[in-house]
């Protein structure tokens, strides 16, 4: 992933549409993993419609530095 919060954006709103899975430290040792698709971008967070068959929520929003901090890891398929 890119080096900083505009680089992370326009990576992120150039994948706009397509699926994604997402590893969050929730914990010390717990990881969440989550599957859905980049819906929305916005200037400080981005938005996941997940897949409802394995969550319990329609939709998660993450911000830009979750990922440059390395809390959310996000993987393309």
């Amino acid at each position: 992933m890119p080096t900083s919060l505009a680089e992370i954006k326009n990576h992120l709103d150039n994948k706009i549409g397509e699926r994604v899975q997402l590893t969050q430290q929730v914990g010390r040792k717990r990881v969440v993993t989550r599957q859905g698709v980049l819906s929305e971008t916005f200037p400080a967070v981005f938005v996941i419609e997940l897949d409802q068959d394995e969550n319990h929520f329609e939709r998660m929003c993450y911000s830009y530095t979750d990922v440059l901090t390395e809390a959310v890891a996000i993987e393309f398929e």
